[in-house]
C-alpha cells in the first residue's frame, strides 16, 4: 500500500479526497446502504478509521432522518501500544483531525460524532444494537482487529452489515487472520468479497446475496464468481474498468469554463466584394484601335516585368 498524499486544498469532488476507496467498493457501499433503505431498515452508521474522510463522506450521504453517524480515529493522538504507534507513524503520519473535518465539511453541513482515540473506545461510546452499517478500517494488527470485530458484533443490529477492509492484502495478515477466524468461530457470515473488503453479517446473508447476484449479473464492469468454503457461499467480485458511482459534488466544486466558440466564418459573396472601377474612355479607345498583334506584345512585355 502506498501512502496517499494529503492536500491543503478543499476537494471539489470525492475523487479529490486522498485515500484508498476503489470504485467497486464505492458501488457496493452505495448498493448495500440503498438496499437497507428500501427494506425500511433504520439504524446508525459507524466507521473505525477514517483517514482523510473519503468513505466517511459517502456514508454521510446515506444518513436517514434520526440516524447518527460516528467515526473513530487516532488522528494525532497517542496509540495504545508500541506496535500500533509504529503502524500509525509509518502509514498515517499526514493524518490530522483538521484535514478530515475540512474534507468532510466540504460535502456536508455538520460533522459526524468524532471519537479521537483508539477503536477500543467505541463500545463505551456507542450503544449496543444501534447500528445498521459498520466499516472497520482502523489498525491492521490482529489484536486490534479482533477487538473491533467483537465490538461490531455487539453494536450491530441483527440484520446489520459489517465491512472489513484489507482482509486479503499481503501487508495486513493480522486482518486476514481476524476476519476468517470470525467467520469460522464467531458466527460472522460473508455476503461478498471485493478485491479489498469483506462484506458480512451476523444475520442471514442469503436474501441479500440473491439480490446482489441479480444486480451484479447485469453489469459488464464487474468480474463475478461464486465459491463454497467451510459451508459459506462466497461471492467474489472484481472491477473490470468500473467507474465510480455518481456522488454529489462539494460546496467548493467549480464548473469547468467552456472555451468560447470560434466566430463563424462568413463566405464573401460577390455582392460584398468592391466592384472594379470601370475602364476609362481612353483605355477603351486604345483597346479598340490597337491591332491584336500589338495588344498581345504589350501583354507579353507586362508579364516579363512582373
Amino acid at each position: 500500500m502506498t501512502q496517499a498524499q494529503a492536500t491543503d486544498t478543499h476537494p471539489g469532488e470525492l475523487a479529490d479526497v486522498p485515500g484508498w476507496f476503489p470504485p467497486l467498493d464505492q458501488m457496493l457501499f452505495t448498493w448495500f446502504l440503498d438496499q437497507q433503505k428500501k427494506a425500511g431498515i433504520k439504524g446508525d452508521l459507524l466507521e473505525l478509521g477514517v483517514y482523510m474522510g473519503k468513505s466517511a463522506i459517502l456514508l454521510g450521504h446515506h444518513l436517514q432522518d434520526g440516524e447518527l453517524f460516528t467515526v473513530c480515529d487516532l488522528f494525532e493522538g497517542d496509540a495504545p501500544d508500541e506496535a500500533n504507534k509504529a503502524e500509525s507513524s509509518k502509514s498515517y503520519a499526514s493524518l490530522t483531525q483538521q484535514a478530515f473535518e475540512r474534507n468532510y465539511l466540504s460535502f456536508h453541513d455538520t460533522l459526524p460524532t468524532v471519537i479521537t482515540g483508539p477503536s477500543s473506545l467505541v463500545d463505551e461510546k456507542v450503544a449496543p444494537d444501534t447500528c445498521r452499517f459498520i466499516h472497520i478500517d482502523a489498525s491492521h494488527l490482529y489484536e486490534h482487529v479482533h477487538g473491533d470485530i467483537g465490538a461490531a458484533h455487539d453494536i450491530l443490529l441483527p440484520e446489520g452489515i459489517v465491512v472489513l477492509d484489507d482482509f486479503r492484502s499481503e501487508h495486513t495478515p493480522g486482518v486476514s487472520v481476524a476476519a476468517w477466524e470470525a467467520v469460522l468461530n464467531r458466527g460472522l457470515r460473508p455476503i461478498c468479497l471485493s478485491t479489498q473488503k469483506m462484506y458480512a453479517t451476523w444475520g442471514d446473508p442469503e436474501p441479500l446475496q440473491e439480490e446482489l447476484l441479480e444486480m451484479l449479473r447485469q453489469r459488464s464492469d464487474v468480474g463475478l464468481s461464486v465459491q463454497e468454503a467451510a459451508g459459506h457461499r462466497l461471492i467474489r467480485t472484481r472491477s473490470r474498468g468500473m467507474k465510480p458511482p455518481p456522488s454529489p459534488p462539494s460546496r467548493h466544486s467549480v464548473e469547468p469554463v467552456a472555451a468560447p466558440a470560434p466566430a463563424p466564418r462568413v463566405a464573401e459573396s460577390a455582392a460584398a466584394r468592391p466592384a472594379r472601377p470601370a475602364p476609362s474612355r481612353a483605355r477603351r479607345l486604345a483597346k479598340d484601335l490597337l491591332p491584336p498583334v500589338i495588344t498581345r506584345a504589350v501583354r507579353r512585355a507586362r508579364a516579363k516585368r512582373s
